[in-house]
């Protein structure tokens, strides 16, 4: 979930570098080549579950700065996760929202082999 989160907020964010990286090591994680693609165009078209989509709407609210209210825990909870859950995602976003700016400040870039990690077959 992790680094789903960190993929939606960063392309949020319009931060390339995490997008990229983030999105190399959700390929890896997840084993699936096109999800992170699709979590960075548009993670409400996703091929994503309730679970993730819960998880990205409460990412993305907190990513936006609105007022987290006790819906949004309520939505949490229809899908099994509890408060110690939203920590751990505000944590996420908060910490991500820091690096995002700060891959902007220094022009950060991926490495042109951060494409395509997950992607390509070994040889």
């Amino acid at each position: 979930d992790k680094e789903m989160i960190v993929v939606a907020t960063s392309a949020e964010n319009n931060c390339i570098y995490c997008v990229v990286a983030h999105s190399a090591l959700h390929r890896i994680y997840s084993n699936n080549k096109i999800l992170a693609d699709q979590i960075t165009i548009n993670w409400r078209c996703s091929d994503l579950g309730d679970r993730e989509k819960a998880i990205l709407e409460f990412a993305m609210d907190v990513c936006a700065c609105k007022a987290i209210t006790d819906e949004h825990f309520k939505r949490l909870q229809e899908h099994g996760l509890d408060k110690e859950d939203a920590w751990d995602i505000g944590a996420i976003v908060g910490l991500f929202a820091l690096s995002n700016r700060m891959a902007h400040v220094t022009n950060m870039r991926p490495n042109d082999e951060f494409y395509l990690i997950g992607k390509a077959k070994k040889q």
